[in-house]
């Protein structure tokens, strides 16, 4: 298929307690000074794609190992089966009566389900969908044998309860089988998914191929930075709970003034079949259950998960890190303020997370004098919003005390952004960005490449300032991995996750020319970079930054921690002895296409 031209110019060139805890707003102290040359950090989230997903074909540079479908012989360079193809088969499964992570297997699929379209691909919604073939082998397969690099695909599944099921202990064979059975968006979507139609196929294992074009930015910026390629969303599940995450190293959950209460029972979460069905979940969804108390095993779907947490070799954070009578959130419900700080309704009716009273990242920086935003695409300076913006993706409009005090006037837009990078003063120390809807790379509704030029655009504005790039880590990653297959190993922490492997590139003149990190890193990894630049504690009792830096036995296997559950702080992608000034080394002209 054709490839689309992307000519985006960067720099001159071209191309333990497990208690609820509840934050109070402390007066800021004097600024402190940032532990490296590292001044500030700039996060760019965009969403919903696996690390096999964009580098499944990534060729490491100066000999070094990539884990990846390319690597371990699962697909070939061209993006056809590998001789390791039937490692990645996918599986049929029974799953009647009561929820299980690890459900009888019936047998292979002997191809995969047809993917089938979603709302912005152009065809009809929940069809099959006739670019792709109905007979596709049982394993990955490249997107764009079949369409075009920037065409709209289908959007797959990527729930909580059914991360789980798809990671099937470790198995990662049930991606197609969970979403055939299940659907997207939960019962009470529109249009909703039935047992007979879940608007479902195989699009879960779609992969793109830097080696015949794709991903020309990001295989450039892999070439001459860092990436990692042990990089994981730190909850099972979609958007919101990992937005959530990665300012909290936490889970939001349902409270009154902070104080743990039950939820309206049409919100929490039931994944046990319903009657009659092979695992068409019994309360699910967006509009739907998307609460669960992991502390008592009387709830539905909570034994599962916890027998499997109990026969691991390590115990996991804080035995589960499951606080008593506590309803935690693991899928998408709106957030408690308006981008406009408008306390939000809630109720049964309402599928709106309450105001979160909970530590996050942006009041330990404030407290520490160190400056923050978090810019979004579609947020207009007077607080209203358009249709480029993205509310659970502005996670911190769920919190009390930004959204009633000063603080979120630090919640800004785009064109704050392009202000403030054109005055290295001007720019905070901690930024975290989410690009405008269409260029976030979400599937159905936005493309890989979109997300790649917005990348390289703000790269290149930065580069553009030398004072700026010279201080500056931009961190480039999505949410989570949207239900894309993933072939890589995942840690499980708590009851909440890790999830699938996800990208994570590092771009900054400290950044370690064209180097692979093994080390095992999830969104809190960022937290936790942050917290050691600035001399921050961890965000509370219970939140993933406590966990240690891994302990890695590089001889055998440096993905698994010796010292489970650990994440690391993302030093290792660093190196703060030697200072690039590659303005005049970067060249994008040639040929990225």
């Amino acid at each position: 298929m054709s490839k689309v031209v992307l000519s985006y110019v960067i720099g001159t060139t071209v191309l333990s307690s497990t208690v609820p805890l509840t934050v109070h707003a402390a007066p800021a102290t004097s600024p402190v000074s940032a532990a490296t040359p590292i001044e500030h950090v700039i996060v760019i989230i965009g969403e919903n794609h696996t690390f096999d997903n964009l580098f499944a074909t990534y060729q490491a540079k100066h000999g070094q190992r990539v884990s990846n479908l390319l690597s371990k012989g699962i697909i070939k360079p061209d993006g056809t089966p590998g001789p390791m193809f039937g490692k990645s088969a996918q599986q049929q499964a029974d799953n009647r009566q009561v929820y299980k992570i690890d459900p009888t297997h019936t047998g292979a699929y002997a191809t995969l389900p047809q993917p089938q379209t979603t709302y912005a691909t152009g065809l009809p919604p929940g069809v099959p969908d006739t670019r792709f073939p109905a007979n596709l082998p049982n394993g990955p397969f490249q997107i764009t044998r079949y369409v075009s690099y920037d065409a709209h695909t289908g959007d797959p599944q990527h729930r909580f309860f059914q991360m789980w099921q798809q990671y099937d202990e470790g198995r990662l064979d049930l991606f197609p089988w969970v979403a055939t059975t299940i659907g997207t968006g939960g019962q009470n979507a529109a249009p909703a998914p039935t047992p007979a139609n879940t608007f479902q196929g195989g699009e879960s294992m779609g992969f793109y191929n830097m080696q015949s074009g794709d991903a020309p930015i990001f295989r450039y910026l892999a070439d001459h930075y860092a990436i990692s390629d042990n990089y994981h969303q730190p909850i099972m599940g979609g958007t919101g709970a990992n937005f959530l995450a990665l300012v909290t190293g936490d889970l939001a959950y349902h409270n009154q003034n902070g104080q743990p209460d039950t939820p309206p029972a049409n919100q929490i979460e039931n994944p046990d079949p319903q009657g009659g069905t092979n695992n068409f979940y019994q309360q699910d969804g967006y509009a739907g259950g998307s609460y669960v108390n992991c502390a008592d095993q009387n709830q539905p779907g909570v034994p599962a998960i916890s027998r499997y947490l109990s026969s691991l070799p390590y115990q996991t954070h804080n035995n589960g890190n499951c606080a008593a009578n506590t309803y935690y959130l693991v899928n998408n419900y709106g957030l408690g303020y308006k981008a406009d700080g408008t306390p939000q309704p809630l109720g049964p009716t309402h599928f709106t997370l309450p105001p979160q009273h909970i530590p996050t990242i942006a009041d330990a920086l404030s407290t520490k004098g160190v400056s923050w935003k978090w810019y979004s695409g579609g947020r207009n300076a007077d607080g209203t919003t358009s249709s480029e913006y993205c509310g659970i993706c502005d996670p911190l409009t769920g919190f009390t005390s930004i959204m009633t005090s000063s603080l979120k006037n630090n919640l800004v837009g785009m064109d704050a952004l392009d202000h403030d990078m054109a005055d290295e003063k001007s720019m905070p120390a901690v930024a975290f960005v989410r690009p405008p809807e269409s260029q976030a790379g979400h599937p159905a509704n936005a493309t890989v490449p979109d997300y790649e030029k917005f990348v390289a655009s703000l790269i290149a504005k930065v580069k553009n300032n030398p004072e700026l790039w010279k201080k500056t880590a931009i961190l480039v990653t999505t949410d989570e991995g949207g239900g894309y297959y993933d072939s890589g190993y995942i840690q499980p922490v708590d009851f909440f996750g890790d999830g699938t492997r996800i990208p994570l590139m590092v771009v900054s003149p400290y950044a370690r020319k064209g180097y692979v990190d093994h080390t095992y890193y999830d969104h809190v990894s960022i937290l936790k970079f942050i917290e050691a630049n600035w001399g921050l504690q961890p965000l509370s009792a219970r939140s993933r930054d406590n966990l240690p830096n891994p302990i890695i036995d590089t001889r055998n296997d440096p993905y698994v921690p010796m010292n489970r559950p650990a994440i690391g702080d993302l030093m290792n992608m660093f190196d703060f002895q030697h200072h690039r000034n590659d303005r005049d080394q970067d060249d994008m002209r040639s040929n990225v296409r």
